[in-house]
């Protein structure tokens, strides 16, 4: 006879990104064995790899391919929550004195960080705009492969994020051009236009929580959790 198979409930969850609805199962055992292992070799790469590999096995009708970063990251809490508990419980080290001290992490707690100025539309001039997407979590991961220190990286992250161009009758989409006559578009974009693209990124919503505790010399400190830190912690 074999042994049974355990039926896992069903659950249904926003993605941040488009406010759609999608369904998921918690993780097992299984799952939580990749986690650790993500965790246990210090690395991003791998830890997102791990993270990737988990949200895709537990959701049920979408494609982890399309999910952009801070989307995984809030899925993968989610999962945490409702497949172990919403608690962890971590040491970290004081910078100043160098103790040990033990933090309690209601993840819960954690939520998306918007910004009000934050838009996906780029005025180019008086006939054009940029429309900008979240790169998603594979096209980070061929990111977070370059060396980090080699300026082409923040180039690329700019070319991924643009989704198309578009005036009042006419729309062109980057995908459908060769990198070659996209380089040529970019070289001619104004300092302005960069700027606005810049600033996409960064008010781009973020997962980051703010955890107060005082130290043994009685000085209040603040310990900032933010993107897959706060899970592989």
């Amino acid at each position: 006879m074999s042994l049974p198979k355990i039926d896992l409930p069903i659950m249904e969850l926003e993605l941040p990104s488009t406010r759609e609805k999608i369904k998921y199962r918690p993780f097992t055992v299984k799952e939580e064995k990749i986690l650790l292992v993500g965790q246990a070799s210090n690395d991003p790469t791998q830890e997102i790899l791990a993270a990737r590999q988990v949200v895709n096995n537990c959701l049920l009708d979408k494609d982890v391919s399309d999910l952009a970063m801070f989307d995984l990251e809030y899925v993968l809490l989610i999962l945490r929550a409702r497949s172990v508990n919403n608690l962890i419980e971590f040491k970290i080290k004081d910078n100043e004195t160098q103790e040990d001290v033990e933090l309690n992490l209601d993840i819960d707690n954690i939520s998306l960080t918007r910004y009000d100025d934050h838009t996906n539309e780029i005025d180019i001039n008086d006939t054009y705009k940029l429309f900008l997407k979240y790169p998603t979590i594979d096209q980070f991961l061929k990111l977070t492969q370059l060396d980090e220190n080699d300026p082409l990286v923040d180039y690329l992250m700019l070319c991924t994020c643009i989704d198309y161009i578009a005036s009042d009758d006419e729309v062109y989409y980057f995908k459908d051009y060769t990198q070659e006559e996209i380089d040529t578009f970019m070289d001619d974009l104004s300092g302005q236009a960069i700027k606005g693209i810049q600033k996409f990124f960064e008010t781009t919503p973020r997962l980051r929580h703010e955890m107060k505790y005082t130290n043994k010399e009685g000085k209040e400190k603040t310990f900032v959790i933010e993107g897959l830190r706060s899970f592989f912690i």
